[in-house]
């Protein structure tokens, strides 16, 4: 995903797709809110959409000619020139086909080659019957488009075609043009450079096993989404993701702690923002052997010899150049909350950052989900913020406060 680019007058390019259920008619609302709201709308329809609405009132409304073709425009090669040039992408309704199109990556009309050919935040509305949200197969497209950045409006619970009701029906006009600028969010950072580390490090024992930890990456690739968006040209040191990194980033990627620490090293000095959100491995095996180690060969336990890994957030901190903020990450499991403080406030001056993220893990919480529960210390280790949500919303709110004059 890249940053969207509005003109002069903060005005975006965003590109409405309208697919064939019921619920199109709600997309007149969708494209006039864009309007009102000074946004540049250009719709891609499906043949079932204008089945449902007419083009004549999706072009009086959005201003623009609606594109429905795969095949017009050829000269233009309008089939990815739509999505090149789009700033915004919002599907309402996305269909269960087409929700099953797009996690499947299917390109055979304009809209799915105008989602393929774009880098730009997509927004999706799905609108079905209960049945068809809640089938396995819905359910497992959602959460791919999830996994990829997707931002997922609705759908709400209530009354459906005939007498059915339940969950299914497409989210309200507003609420999805809501959802979708805040996605594009302030233009803060343009012209900052932002070095983040995602992922978890492994130390391998041998060929076969290694040492590591449970993080996804998700945290950090919320964080190099967000700053995307707002404008930042982002460096990603990726270790081991379990998800997709963002278009639009530098993408590094490492295995190790000694990899990790190497690849921030070398890409510090030309950033304004370092933010270590990576959980690096502590320990790493003193020797690793060179074949599979034998359980028959070790009999029936094995010892082994560990060593500190180099502290990279601390490094980092204590060569930070001038005007440059440092952010680091703190994964703990203490279960207090004055304990908890305490230990990020201890760490926060111990590392000498600018800001310490803290946030409790354990079994079920913190790596692997989808959400997030953090507060924000300065470097003094005073708390000056605590925000919980989706990862993407906190990712956020961290970068608000690197926006704020506090921080460098």
């Amino acid at each position: 995903m890249t940053a969207p680019t509005p003109d002069a007058a903060g005005r975006l390019t965003v590109v409405l797709g309208i697919t064939g259920g019921i619920a199109a008619y709600k997309a007149v609302g969708v494209a006039r809110a864009f309007v009102v709201a000074g946004h540049d709308v250009h719709i891609v329809a499906t043949d079932g959409a204008l089945r449902f609405v007419g083009r004549p009132t999706l072009e009086a409304i959005s201003r623009n000619p609606v594109h429905t073709d795969l095949y017009e425009g050829v000269a233009e090669v309008r089939h990815v020139a739509l999505g090149q040039r789009a700033d915004l992408i919002v599907i309402a309704p996305a269909t269960a086909h087409t929700v099953a199109s797009l996690a499947a990556g299917l390109a055979g009309d304009l809209l799915g080659t105008t989602v393929l050919a774009s880098s730009a935040p997509l927004v999706i509305a799905p609108a079905m019957h209960t049945e068809m949200w809640e089938h396995p197969a819905t359910v497992a497209n959602i959460a791919t488009l999830r996994s990829r950045g997707v931002t997922i409006v609705g759908p709400e619970s209530g009354r459906l075609t005939g007498s059915d009701a339940g969950p299914g029906r497409m989210a309200e006009p507003e609420m999805i043009v809501e959802a979708a600028l805040a996605i594009v969010g302030p233009r803060d950072l343009v012209g900052r450079s932002i070095l983040i580390s995602a992922g978890g490090t492994r130390e391998p024992l041998d060929p076969v096993r290694f040492l590591g930890n449970r993080s996804s990456g998700r945290q950090g690739v919320a964080l190099a989404r967000a700053a995307l968006a707002r404008g930042a040209t982002v460096t990603l040191v990726a270790a081991h993701l379990e998800v997709d990194a963002p278009a639009g980033a530098t993408v590094i990627e490492v295995g190790t702690a000694a990899e990790l620490q190497a690849a921030m090293r070398d890409h510090a000095a030309q950033a304004d923002t370092v933010i270590m959100s990576a959980a690096v491995a502590d320990f790493r095996p003193v020797s690793v052997a060179d074949g599979k180690i034998k359980k028959d060969a070790v009999g029936e336990t094995l010892s082994l010899s560990l060593e500190r890994t180099p502290d990279v957030l601390a490094g980092l901190a204590a060569a930070r150049r001038p005007g440059q903020s440092i952010i680091g990450f703190a994964a703990e499991t203490e279960r207090d909350d004055e304990r908890l403080l305490q230990i990020g406030a201890e760490k926060a001056r111990r590392k000498g950052v600018d800001l310490l993220v803290v946030n409790r893990v354990g079994w079920s919480e913190g790596f692997g989900s989808s959400t997030n529960s953090v507060m924000v210390l300065d470097g003094a280790g005073s708390v000056v913020a605590r925000t919980e949500g989706d990862k993407t919303s906190v990712a956020h709110r961290i970068l608000d406060l690197l926006a704020q004059p506090r921080i460098p």
